[in-house]
């Protein structure tokens, strides 16, 4: 049976405030991904949610990158941002097809993230998720679904999402619903509390079991589910970001959770 892992770390790697409190203040910028993934153990990359990358792109961020760094990659706001979903097949594809499969075993799940006005339509959303393939020439892709609207509070949803085994994406910290229902061989969760003076601490330590108990295959108490069964897998990867809040202190709040898992 592989072995379950833990990653953590943040949104991106481009972002000013960062430079002198996060990056050396004399850092090149375009070694500041080289920098982050040898402090933290995965990153999302919000940019492929606005526009299309190159297959050379994605080439260039594995060779950048440490051999057990993980990307978790935004699915294009073309194919979420949209009325019909069950009309986005095209931009789907395209996405799928734009050379992700460049980032080999840094190709972590894929996050589509929905605007927080999107209510849940059962058929609809059905029609979407069987849009997102299992697989791509023999490697498993793994699919996230951010919702942010309280209609998906739902156990037909989540009955949804486990079928097709997509991990529904726990919000912490924030105003959207938590879901924290497990539907998938993994877990995803966004973590957005940061504060000025950085991330209270007591809520790192309890994110810190929140990650120990998912990956070990149990549903941590005190987080707001649908349904209380899970889905069949055992031992889970688990992939957590520290998003949003007081953002020039989220680097420090994942590193933190790093040093305490061990």
């Amino acid at each position: 049976m592989p072995i379950s892992t833990i990653r953590i770390g943040v949104g991106g790697w481009t972002y000013e405030p960062w430079r002198g409190l996060f990056y050396p203040k004399d850092l090149p910028h375009k070694r500041e991904l080289e920098f982050a993934s040898h402090h933290l153990t995965s990153i999302e990359v919000n940019g492929t949610f606005y526009r299309t990358q190159t297959a050379d792109t994605f080439a260039k961020w594995h060779d950048e990158t440490p051999d057990d760094f993980v990307f978790a990659l935004k699915g294009p706001r073309y194919a979420t941002n949209r009325r019909v979903l069950a009309e986005a097949g095209t931009s789907i594809e395209r996405f799928l097809n734009s050379g992700i499969l460049r980032l080999r075993d840094k190709l972590g799940p894929i996050n589509w993230q929905f605007q927080p006005t999107k209510q849940f339509d059962p058929d609809d959303f059905a029609r979407f998720l069987r849009l997102l393939p299992a697989s791509i020439e023999g490697r498993t892709i793994r699919h996230a679904v951010e919702v942010r609207h309280d209609s998906f509070r739902s156990a037909a949803f989540v009955a949804l999402a486990r079928a097709h085994k997509v991990a529904i994406v726990i919000a912490g910290d924030s105003d959207y619903p938590q879901i924290a229902d497990l539907t998938a061989p993994f877990v995803y969760c966004r973590i957005m509390g940061t504060k000025e003076d950085g991330y209270p601490d007591d809520a790192l330590n309890r994110w810190v079991s929140c990650a120990r108990e998912w990956k070990a295959g149990k549903s941590p108490k005190g987080l707001q589910t649908v349904n209380s069964a899970s889905s069949s897998a055992a031992k889970r990867d688990v992939f957590l970001y520290v998003i949003s809040g007081f953002k020039a202190r989220n680097p420090e709040a994942a590193m933190t959770m790093i040093e305490r898992l061990g």
